[in-house]
């Protein structure tokens, strides 16, 4: 496992996390299972949302740590706020007393006085940053959340949130994968004239490493969340292809050729595995064992249908 600094500020990070969304459907001695299995093999960092199985993912995460014998110490624990009603009226809700509250209602699931991270859930078309701020300060002074990022926001929702908020913001949250490049096409296809060169998310690769903000990519082996997995999509059955020869090439799992690619990136990105799965947890670790070539990466980019000018 190798260890990175996210921001400024929070070192010793795993570079790869253990997403925790679906830790709810699981029972107790799987958990067990799962995080002893990701403490083996180097994994400190895990990611919580107040909206993951209701809620429920952070209870059963906080009694299989105990269960594990893993104390608070040895973990960063990071989670999101800011979804509502996801089964009724969903909406965000970045406002001052939501924000306090979710988090107040994580950390008594969590069972633990401090989350290390807490990141703010899909961008509100309704944000006051005056609010935000107000509630990140009071939570930061409380010492109830050390550090602060945001999901899926483009450069310009950033700065807005960064003109009040005095904290850092040290994590963004994007999809990226071999199936998933919105973040580096546009920039491939500078000054051209084709779709690839439609700038979507206003240069927010670039944007966090000027900023020193870590991306954290979700959903690596996804196409986007309607079409699901990329290996389950004739779409892409050249980029599955590609993947596993390369796979068998350097002797590593399928997952962990995906993860590579990913790694391989300079912008030190810090992917987020959702496996619930133990031996896939043990055998994504082995991307660090991969050294991709330039000519390799590029193989694979251009296996998902991607051209370069």
């Amino acid at each position: 496992m190798k260890y990175i600094k996210l921001g400024n500020e929070l070192e010793q990070a795993s570079q790869l996390v253990l997403g925790c969304m679906r830790m709810a459907q699981k029972t107790s001695e799987e958990i067990v299972d799962i995080l002893t299995t990701a403490q083996e093999v180097g994994i400190n960092f895990f990611d919580h949302s107040d909206v993951y199985g209701g809620g429920e993912s952070e209870t059963k995460f906080a009694i299989g740590l105990k269960d594990a014998g893993i104390s608070r110490d040895q973990v960063l624990i990071q989670s999101k706020c800011g979804l509502r009603d996801v089964h009724t009226n969903y909406h965000f809700d970045f406002s001052k007393e939501y924000i306090i509250d979710s988090v107040e209602a994580s950390l008594k699931r969590l069972q633990t006085d401090y989350m290390d991270v807490l990141l703010l859930h899909r961008p509100d078309a309704l944000v006051e940053p005056e609010e935000v701020a107000e509630a990140f300060d009071s939570l930061y002074q409380a010492g109830k959340v050390r550090h602060f990022g945001v999901s899926n926001q483009n450069p310009y929702q950033i700065e807005l949130l960064q003109k009040s908020v005095k904290q850092p913001l040290i994590i963004n949250q994007l999809q990226f994968g071999p199936a998933h490049t919105v973040m580096i096409d546009q920039g491939l296809n500078a000054n051209m004239h084709n779709h690839f060169a439609v700038n979507r998310d206003g240069g927010v690769l670039d944007y966090c490493r000027l900023h020193n903000i870590t991306i954290q990519p979700w959903s690596p082996f996804q196409v986007d969340l309607a079409q699901g997995l990329f290996m389950e999509n004739p779409k892409y059955a050249q980029l599955t292809t590609t993947l596993k020869r390369l796979a068998a090439h350097y002797q590593v799992s399928f997952e962990a050729m995906v993860l590579a690619w990913i790694l391989r990136h300079p912008a030190n990105m810090q992917p987020i595995i959702g496996t619930m799965n133990p031996e896939r947890i043990r055998s994504s670790v082995a991307a660090f064992d991969v050294d991709l070539s330039r000519s390799e990466w590029y193989e694979i980019y251009k296996s998902a249908g991607n051209i370069l000018p």
